[in-house]
């Protein structure tokens, strides 16, 4: 789950967008343009870059991609980054977040699913493209993949998860400054928790966290009601949404997308237990009213992900687009959730009509009129 600032009141513009990769030389040692169709990776975005790490496509002799990714806004360009240090080798189903410059990951599986968790946090200076293994002590969660885990003040909550056989309600939390774990014991009767899931997600209004959705392997979570945990009084809550005036709630999902605007929080896509899903919904968490959006996935996908960049503009990338075939897609699309601000909207028209920018020096571009800023967004 990703989230962002943006200029703008939440005003879709109801358009999903294929995004294309230009044509580069040599972007990776396998002579990959593209990152290869996959399942089960995640993304973050900043300013500059969408990051995408992990996957797995079993139609691969080495089904898991131990790989990370970007995707250069400005120049429309995928190239597949060179890091140093130790990557993690759990790359299906992990949790990762951005936190400044770094890529946080932890958790998820290898293969067989399940059978190979993990429980670190590893991080990726993307400044420095160079990884290391966060050294904690306390009550780590235990080897998981699926969870859903969010930055609040500087501390990383994670929830839920499975083993692979056990499906988890536990609730961890991590200093990231004293870098300790704490198992959290929330103040309610066992009944009063959410239910055990895996592939849920997160969202957070900085004094509550919000699980949406999520299941087992043999269920999907309704979203009609939604628990939300009390950072203050150490409690799990239960929240009954308000429906959609004609159509009522979204599906009940599991492997869908989530990204967050400030307290508008979007969902996308996912599997139902039946069928794929493609819709895009929209829940304010002070009003805690679903809206459906007029867009729709071009295809409908599960196990893909989604980050939203700060200016409000969503991209989601990959995913299982066929149950029966069991095929993954390499498939990139945007959205903006905001009105783009004049800025944004002129950004992008001058790098549609003038792609040599990213070529000129930075003095060139400042004798254009150019700000720092967008210079640093070219490079």
């Amino acid at each position: 789950m990703s989230a962002a600032g943006g200029d703008g009141d939440t005003n879709p513009l109801t358009v999903f967008q294929r995004v294309s990769s230009r044509p580069v030389h040599g972007d990776s040692p396998a002579g990959h343009q593209v990152p290869p169709a996959r399942s089960g990776h995640r993304c973050v975005a900043d300013n500059t870059n969408l990051y995408v790490f992990g996957g797995y496509n079993p139609d691969y002799d080495h089904p898991l991609f131990r790989e990370l990714w970007r995707y250069h806004f400005a120049t429309g360009r995928w190239r597949q980054i060179q890091t140093e240090g130790f990557m993690p080798r759990e790359l299906a189903s992990m949790s990762a977040v951005l936190h400044g410059n770094n890529l946080l990951v932890f958790g998820g599986t290898g293969i067989p699913f399940g059978e190979n968790s993990g429980n670190d946090v590893h991080v990726c200076n993307l400044k420095y493209k160079r990884w290391s293994l966060l050294d904690c002590h306390g009550k780590k969660p235990n080897r998981i993949y699926g969870q859903a885990m969010v930055i609040i003040n500087g501390l990383l909550y994670v929830f839920g998860g499975t083993t692979g056989y056990i499906y988890s309600t536990d609730l961890h939390r991590l200093d990231l400054t004293t870098r300790e774990w704490i198992h959290l014991k929330p103040n309610n009767r066992p009944d009063d928790f959410p239910e055990e899931r895996y592939r849920h997600e997160i969202a957070q209004d900085g004094g509550r966290i919000y699980i949406l959705g999520g299941g087992t392997s043999w269920t999907s979570f309704p979203l009609d009601k939604i628990h939300a945990y009390n950072l203050e009084t150490n409690s799990w809550e239960e929240i009954t949404t308000k429906p959609h005036d004609k159509i009522g709630y979204p599906a009940p999902r599991r492997c869908h997308s989530c990204v967050q605007i400030r307290n508008d929080v979007f969902i996308c896509g996912g599997y139902d237990g039946e069928m794929i899903l493609a819709d895009l919904w929209k829940i304010n968490l002070q009003t805690f009213q679903w809206v459906k959006l007029p867009a729709a996935m071009p295809e409908p996908a599960y196990f893909h992900c989604a980050a939203v960049t700060p200016a409000g503009c969503m991209y989601i990338h990959g995913g299982v687009v066929n149950i029966q075939e069991n095929r993954r897609t390499d498939s990139l699309f945007k959205i903006w959730l905001v009105v783009p601000s004049l800025l944004e909207h002129c950004w992008e028209k001058v790098l549609k009509a003038f792609p040599h920018f990213p070529s000129l020096s930075s003095r060139q571009l400042l004798n254009l009129g150019l700000t720092q800023e967008l210079i640093e967004r070219l490079r």
